[in-house]
Order: structure tokens, then C-alpha cells, then sequence
């Protein structure tokens, strides 16, 4: 039996609800669907006509035995892209979308979409990026499991005081490296710039810092006041520049400059860039540093399964039926961006990745004539935007050095290859979802009460994908010609940071401990 805290959180979120359409699934996903028992959903009708006017009813059954059919819709409906839905308020019904739009730009209450939409995107207008206060004195802190004791202290003080101001079940709560280990985290990104830079820049260039998607803005102050602490000669010729989506986190990170005398002396050096990076069109011909930290996982990914038999790709679309339902189709043309990702990385991939089709073809035969058998292999979630910001680094930044850090492993993934972790958050607990086209809460509620009509709340849910750093490696290195090496999270900061400031006094380290799945890529 699911827990209650599933159905409060549903019937606090969401009024309109959605549902997949897949192809053929297989027995063990129909009988599990019926393991867990009817699954309705109230279905606004707005008392006018609508191509969906065979169900009469208020109720609709979800089950993936008869799913319906939605071919007719899918041939008529025109096609959207996440630019064209970037100026939109409400959400639109009667259309249809590449899957990497869906994620990026539609405007979806019940979605991971929604991620960067300027109206209301979970990063525009929903997260808060957890800030613990005074930095952590891990000299004094007996252990790991007294620092988090002590960090589960200090988030709830955090909210406490969020919540007194204006209370708020659920918040989009999140912290980072940065914000744990400060100033440790900072100082050790800091020491790997400088000293990459008087390696091979200076004095003949300026120190140029791209930061995209600064958060709180922890990180460049971390990175600024290390450089005018400890290299007074470089930070004269120090200019740091943030490229942010999201119009409050900009803002954020502008007040962050002015709350202290220390902070203020570092304004002359930064300039805020409030834009998307695929919208980037200036060219800079100048040597640069460009940090992407936790980026990449938030990158929208294209969907692609594939015919067993005849091994061709199939791309994912999603229609938004006429009353806001969504339904997932696969079809044989391919868009120009999601061949190219395939083209590139079948050139480019000197090691081998995962892939649907990795079983040989006489078993993927024999398994897709077995009884009930799906018609498709499971999904590929391509990273065709992270191709996309190689070819930006290449066109507009042809002489920076990249540093990025992201997650090559998630738990409670979704099925599929590449698969991303879906996931809200509702009071103070995080809640994971089971589908990246819709968190409906019919994928998790059994036999609890129907869910209440109420005010839809946009861009509540967080979408992360892994990445795959070998095969992103070799395909950063043939868009951009660049040399590169990856590290793991731990390797690179025993290299750069000083690890006795983050030691606990039983020897232990948070500082390299945690963050396991996490790598670090750089250009040489």
C-alpha cells in the first residue's frame, strides 16, 4: 500500500492529470497494471466540443491493456518546439512535440518539463537553492554521520525560517558541493584556474571565467575572493561571467555582490549574463575558462527506440491531446538534430556504451515474437542539447578550456537506457516519480481517495539525466577538436583542494566521500 504522503502530494499539485501511450508493453508491465487495481482520473471538461468527444465520461480508466488511440490526433495536430512555447502562459492543448521540448519548454503542471521556461519553469520560478549559513568547521566534527546530523540541523533551520516568512509544502528545496563545502569546494576550482591560467595564458591574456548556471552565486565568490586573497597579480586581470536561464537566480546573484564590503569589491570584475546559453550569439576570440557544474544532467534528451528487427530508430513525440492529456508516439522520421547525435556518436565512439540493441539480433528477435512482447526495445534518452552546447563552445568559444562536473550514475532511474531520475519534492521529503512524460500519480496511488480538484502549481518537478562520460568525451572531442581528461569527483579534488580543511577528527572526509557518482571532465 503506498504511503498517504503520495496522495497529499498529488491532490495538493494537480488537477490535470496525464497519461503515456506505449506501444505493445510487455506482459509483465500489464499484469503489474493490474496488480495495482482501477486507476481513474477526473478529467476537466470544460462543457465545449473537442476531438476527444467519444468519452462521455468525468472518469477515465488508465491502463496500458487498451490504450487509445490517438493516431488521428497525432496525424492533425500541428508541431511545437520548446521555443515557440517560451512565451506562452498556459499551457497548450492540441499539438504535439519532440520529446526535448516536452522536457525543456512546455508549459506542463504534472511534468519534469517546464525546466526552463522563463513564466514558470522549475528553474525560474521554483527552486531554492539550500545555503547552510557559516561554512562547516569539519576539524571539530567527530565523524560523517555527526556532519549529517548536523546538516539535517541546519536544513531545518533553513526551511524554518523560509516557511515563517511564507510557508510553502512543496518547496523545491536542493544544495550542491558548493554550498556544503564552502569556501573548501570553491577554493580548490580556484586553484585549478589560476594555475592553468599562469601555465599558459599569462601574463599575455586576461583570466576570462564563464560560469553557466551560478546558482546562488557561492561559487564565484568562492573563486574571486581566492584570487584576490592569494594571487593579488591575477585578479586585477580577472573577469568572471555568469550565463543564467533564470531571471530570479540572476537577480539572486546580483544582491549576492552587494551584501557585504568584500562581496562589493568584487563588482567590477563580474558581469551577469540573464540568457540562455543556446541562445548565446556573441563570439568571444579571447582564451576563456568555462565552468559547467551540475549542468549537463538538466540538458533536455530526445527519446529513441528501436524496431528489433530491422534495428531502425524510432524518435519519441508527445501530444497534448484536447484536454491536456498527454500521449507518447514513436515515429520513423528521425529530425535533423537527434541523426545528427547518431551520426556523430557512431563516429566519433572509440569505446563502447550501452544500447538497446546490444543483444544480438537473432535473440532480439526470438524475444519480440514471444507472447505480448513490446514492438519497440525500451528507450534511449539521447543528449542531443548537450551536442548542441559543444557546438556553441565551438562556434563562440573556440579557445576555451571546459570544466564541467555532473552525475554518471543516478539511483531510482527510470527504465531505459541513459534513463533520468524524476523526482518533487513535498513537505521536506523527496518524492520520486516513475515516468518522464507525466508524474501521475496513477503510477504510484493504489485505492486512496480521488484526487481533488484543485489549482494547478506549475514546473514542480526536477528532471536529472547521467552522463555518460566516455561516450560524451569522445564527442566533445570531435566537435570541438579539443584534447580532454575525466576524473572522478574525487580524484580531481585530492589533486586541487586542500583535503585537510574538509577532514573529520576520525580521519574521515566528507569532502571526497560523497559525490561517488559524480565525474569531473577538463580540457587539456
Amino acid at each position: 500500500m503506498d504511503s498517504p504522503l503520495i496522495t497529499k502530494i498529488f491532490q495538493s499539485l494537480f488537477s490535470h492529470q496525464t497519461c503515456s501511450r506505449i506501444r505493445s508493453p510487455s506482459l509483465s508491465s500489464r499484469i503489474a497494471s493490474l496488480q495495482r487495481g482501477q486507476q481513474c482520473r477526473k478529467i476537466s471538461d470544460g462543457g465545449q466540443n473537442n476531438d476527444d468527444a467519444g468519452q462521455q465520461s468525468n472518469w477515465q480508466q488508465r491502463t496500458h491493456l487498451f490504450p487509445q488511440d490517438k493516431s488521428k490526433e497525432f496525424d492533425k495536430y500541428p508541431i511545437v518546439t520548446a521555443d515557440g512555447l517560451r512565451s506562452r502562459r498556459e499551457r497548450p492543448k492540441r499539438v504535439k512535440m519532440l520529446t526535448r521540448d516536452f522536457i525543456e519548454g512546455l508549459v506542463l503542471p504534472s511534468s519534469p518539463d517546464s525546466l526552463y521556461n522563463p513564466n514558470y519553469g522549475y528553474f525560474s520560478k521554483q527552486v531554492v537553492i539550500f545555503s547552510p549559513g557559516d561554512p562547516f568547521d569539519f576539524n571539530s566534527i567527530r565523524d560523517e554521520p555527526e556532519f549529517r546530523t548536523l546538516l539535517g540541523h541546519r536544513y531545518t533551520t533553513f526551511e524554518d525560517v523560509l516557511d515563517a516568512k511564507a510557508p510553502n509544502q512543496s518547496r523545491q528545496l536542493w544544495h550542491t558541493p558548493t554550498e556544503l563545502f564552502r569556501p573548501y569546494y570553491g577554493e580548490a576550482i580556484a586553484r585549478y584556474l589560476v594555475t592553468n591560467y599562469k601555465l599558459t595564458h599569462h601574463p599575455y591574456h586576461d583570466l576570462i571565467i564563464y560560469e553557466l548556471g551560478a546558482g546562488n552565486g557561492t561559487l564565484m565568490l568562492n573563486i574571486l575572493d581566492y584570487i584576490r586573497d592569494l594571487h593579488p597579480d591575477v585578479y586585477p586581470r580577472t573577469k568572471f561571467k555568469v550565463i543564467e536561464i533564470s531571471s530570479s537566480l540572476a537577480s539572486l546573484q546580483s544582491s549576492q555582490l552587494t551584501r557585504t564590503a568584500s562581496a562589493r569589491g568584487h563588482l567590477d570584475h563580474v558581469e551577469i549574463i540573464n540568457r540562455s546559453i543556446f541562445a548565446w550569439e556573441s563570439y568571444v576570440p579571447a582564451p576563456c575558462y568555462f565552468l559547467a557544474l551540475e549542468v549537463f544532467d538538466n540538458f533536455a534528451h530526445d527519446s529513441i527506440r528501436y524496431d528489433p528487427f530491422t534495428e531502425q530508430p524510432l524518435q519519441g513525440n508527445v501530444l497534448v491531446d484536447a484536454t491536456g492529456d498527454f500521449y507518447e508516439f514513436y515515429t520513423r522520421d528521425i529530425d535533423p538534430v537527434a541523426a545528427r547525435f547518431l551520426r556523430v556518436r557512431h563516429a566519433a565512439c572509440s569505446r563502447p556504451y550501452n544500447h538497446p540493441l546490444k543483444s544480438s539480433k537473432l535473440t532480439r528477435s526470438i524475444k519480440a515474437r514471444l507472447p505480448f512482447a513490446a514492438n519497440l526495445t525500451v528507450p534511449e534518452y539521447i543528449p542531443t542539447r548537450l551536442m548542441q552546447f559543444f557546438d556553441i563552445l565551438r562556434e563562440y568559444f573556440p579557445l576555451h578550456q571546459l570544466l564541467t562536473s555532473d552525475f554518471h550514475s543516478l539511483p531510482n532511474a527510470i527504465k531505459g537506457i541513459n534513463a533520468p531520475v524524476v523526482q518533487t519534492r513535498y513537505q521536506r521529503r523527496v518524492v520520486p516519480v516513475s515516468t518522464p512524460l507525466s508524474a501521475s500519480p496513477f503510477e504510484i496511488a493504489q485505492t486512496h481517495t480521488i484526487l481533488q480538484s484543485q489549482k494547478v502549481q506549475q514546473g514542480y518537478f526536477d528532471i536529472l539525466f547521467p552522463t555518460n562520460f566516455a561516450a560524451m568525451e569522445d564527442i566533445y572531442r570531435a566537435i570541438t577538436g579539443k584534447l580532454t581528461r575525466v576524473l572522478s569527483h574525487e580524484d580531481f579534488l585530492r589533486r586541487w583542494a586542500y583535503v585537510e580543511d574538509t577532514q573529520t577528527r576520525s580521519g574521515e572526509n566528507p569532502l571526497l566521500s560523497w559525490y561517488k557518482n559524480a565525474s569531473v571532465m577538463t580540457t587539456v
